[in-house]
């Protein structure tokens, strides 16, 4: 790895060891859960870091504000892992966005998001309000076909705490601990034939091609009172 700590030491100069857990899920027969020592590239501030495991590569930051920085770490960390050793082949490439979306009001009743995201994530909820059955809880996924071998995976539901712990590896904004409003965006690829040979400029335009859509959708889930009165504020 030291040849990959020269090339991220400018962004990312911690190294660190860390324990990486891979699921296997085989239809017919219980998961293979695995799990390996690796080492982990951070910054300073530990916002954002790069695992490199025997068979892949993880970009993870709590600091997102652009496409644009994500993706200029992503070529780094591909530029790192092709100077330790050759790469044989892709078999996954996926973009993931977890968002705990929080109001400044407490909401007392989950039917009041209905200010806050669109009315498609609401589920049978308004109409168990209607009858005086108030929703304490639910959960959605739906997986979107965006073409051949690309998928878009929506987890979304009320929740309470946090989606993504406080008290991992790396350092997050700090919320109060409540209600919030998952909304977690998985956008991958996978080969619909053979494994092809590991280039990184196909990696970084298939990675741009798995973002456009990420970001239409998340646009057209929430409302515009929350872009204006909450993620303009932000800003």
């Amino acid at each position: 790895m030291a040849r990959a700590k020269k090339v991220l030491a400018p962004d990312l100069p911690l190294l660190r060891q860390a324990s990486l857990t891979t699921l296997r899920a085989t239809s017919g027969a219980p998961p293979e859960i695995s799990s390996e020592q690796v080492p982990k590239f951070t910054s300073r501030d530990l916002t954002t870091a790069v695992t490199f495991g025997a068979e892949s590569v993880v970009v993870e930051t709590t600091a997102y504000d652009r496409y644009e920085r994500l993706r200029a770490i992503v070529a780094l960390a591909l530029e790192a892992r092709e100077s330790a050793e050759p790469i044989d082949g892709m078999e996954r490439l996926g973009l993931r966005y977890i968002d705990e979306i929080r109001v400044a009001d407490t909401l007392s009743a989950h039917e009041m998001w209905a200010d806050w995201v669109d009315g498609s994530l609401l589920g049978p909820g308004p109409v168990g309000s209607r009858l005086g059955l108030p929703a304490a809880e639910w959960q959605g996924l739906v997986r979107f076909d965006a073409g051949p071998g690309r998928s878009i995976v929506l987890r979304y539901g009320p929740r309470e705490g946090y989606a993504v712990d406080p008290g991992g590896d790396l350092k997050r904004p700090m919320a109060d601990s409540g209600p919030f409003f998952l909304l977690d965006i998985d956008s991958f690829w996978t080969p619909t034939g053979e494994i092809p040979e590991y280039d990184s400029g196909r990696i970084l335009a298939v990675v741009d091609e798995l973002h456009a859509p990420v970001s239409q959708l998340f646009e057209s889930l929430i409302t515009e009172r929350l872009r204006s009165e909450v993620l303009r504020n932000e800003d």
